[in-house]
């Protein structure tokens, strides 16, 4: 089982991505967390895509294509099934995406929309934090941590990502509503698009993801 995760910064993709594949055993990619770890280790991608990130733009698409169909083969998740956050994020990225799964004998199952306001996103990600040691996510507003600035798993502090502060942050929305958007018209024409509302609570949205991707699976079966 293979399926995408679309939404814009602050939908709680990511938070949602991480529950969703626990519960359906498959294994959870986000392309920010492999940028962010090739930057943390000072590898050349790394650098490269840092500047990208910082800027709240979209790292080209050689560099992300490749990253990622690199690290699925290179882990075995090509075999195992996996729920991917955050790529792709154009129709080329897309493209490339079917044309390396179907080299695997693979392919998309389906692609899910976590659709949030505008004005809901920007109020979501000026309260959005981050541990230093895992990248667990925490919002002010909306999942709060126990001690203000302290992870609840790790112990770790608590940052606000470059790129969730001030004009970043429009960027990468606008890049998403103008661009990344036209994902959905690529899906909904391969009959694989689904959407969820992901403004309502966590758990509610969980159990939605959960029960429209397994009904889906079922009616492909």
């Amino acid at each position: 089982m293979n399926i995408i995760l679309i939404g814009a910064q602050g939908s709680g993709k990511g938070t949602q991505a991480e529950k969703l594949a626990q519960n359906l055993g498959i294994h959870h990619v986000s392309s920010g967390d492999l940028f962010r770890k090739a930057s943390d280790d000072g590898t050349e991608l790394g650098r490269k895509a840092k500047i990208y990130l910082d800027r709240g733009e979209l790292v080209p698409d050689d560099l992300t294509v490749s990253m990622i169909l690199h690290y699925i083969a290179d882990t075995g998740y090509i075999r195992d099934g996996v729920l991917l956050d955050g790529f792709p994020r154009t129709i080329a990225q897309a493209q490339a995406l079917d044309k390396g799964l179907e080299s695997a004998g693979r392919y998309i199952d389906c692609a899910v929309y976590l659709k949030v306001p505008r004005e809901v996103l920007l109020r979501r990600l000026s309260g959005r934090y981050i541990c230093r040691a895992a990248q667990h996510v925490y919002n002010r507003e909306t999942n709060p941590p126990q001690v203000p600035g302290i992870c609840d798993l790790d112990g770790s502090e608590l940052y606000q990502r470059p790129d969730d502060q001030g004009p970043a942050v429009q960027r990468r929305l606008d890049i998403f509503f103008q661009g990344t958007i036209h994902l959905l018209d690529y899906y909904r024409k391969q009959e694989k698009l689904l959407e969820v509302n992901g403004h309502q609570a966590i758990e509610q949205v969980q159990r939605a993801l959960l029960e429209i991707i397994r009904r889906c699976i079922a009616e492909r079966i």
